[in-house]
């Protein structure tokens, strides 16, 4: 699943370390295995964007953020029959708090 969010707060999608921490969270309250957190800064030091990925055992979580437009991509992508996807999509739009959100599903596996 995978979304677009618009409308949150600038300093927000600037905050590494915040958006680190909900990411992580998101993996727990869905229920997925954490394998390894990374982050990058870029477009301009502190002012510039975000990319956040979980390597988690079911596949990924990542967030990309365009402060200087309110804007940033979510995508969680897992497989397995006990991950629930839908549960760290939702913890971070309630985190994020976006004044608008797509929200798109798609079965991405074989079966």
């Amino acid at each position: 699943m995978f979304g677009e969010i618009w409308g949150v707060d600038p300093k927000v999608l600037q905050d590494e370390g915040y958006l680190r921490s909900l990411v992580i969270e998101a993996a727990e309250v869905a229920n997925m295995h954490l394998a390894e957190v990374r982050s990058w800064r870029f477009g301009g030091g502190d002012k510039g964007g975000v990319s956040v990925i979980a390597l988690v055992l079911e596949s990924h979580i990542a967030i990309h953020t365009w402060p200087d437009h309110s804007y940033a991509t979510i995508d969680v992508y897992t497989c397995g029959g006990h991950s629930l996807p839908w549960r760290a999509f939702d913890h971070l739009i309630g985190k994020l708090r976006p004044e608008r959100f797509t929200k798109t599903i798609i079965n991405r596996s074989s079966q």
